[in-house]
């Protein structure tokens, strides 16, 4: 693995232990634990940057919900809208300006490197 893939996989990494998207689990029970390993399978079948923007994108439509889904049922939602993206185009109702609030992330590994303070999203449903 290249720097650039450790980076990427650090990146999602920080959005599930910044909003405890695997339920809580303590660092000795994360190795190798359901999630963990439903985790790497997404990040060895889509690109890196897609799935950081399907766990924004599953994680703001869960702040709708109480309580907020996490583990492997949030998990699952997210590798859904994955599959969705597969056979129809991607459909971002996050900003980049938005993603960067929510994750404190870059947006431009998911955006492009282009203007981040739009409130424009990538793609309007028609």
């Amino acid at each position: 693995m290249d720097i650039q893939e450790q980076v990427n996989q650090q990146r999602v990494k920080y959005i599930v232990s910044s909003y405890r998207l695997d339920g809580g689990l303590a660092e000795e029970d994360r190795v190798n634990s359901p999630f963990d390993l439903y985790l790497d399978n997404l990040l060895k079948l889509y690109p890196t940057p897609l799935v950081e923007l399907a766990l924004v994108e599953t994680l703001v439509d869960q702040w709708v919900k109480l309580p907020m889904t996490r583990g492997i049922d949030f998990l699952r939602q997210t590798h859904d809208k994955l599959k969705s993206w597969e056979t129809q185009p991607i459909v971002s109702t996050v900003t980049p300006a938005q993603f960067q609030q929510i994750t404190g992330l870059s947006p431009s590994p998911i955006f492009g490197s282009g203007e981040t303070s739009s409130v424009r999203p990538i793609f309007h449903p028609s």
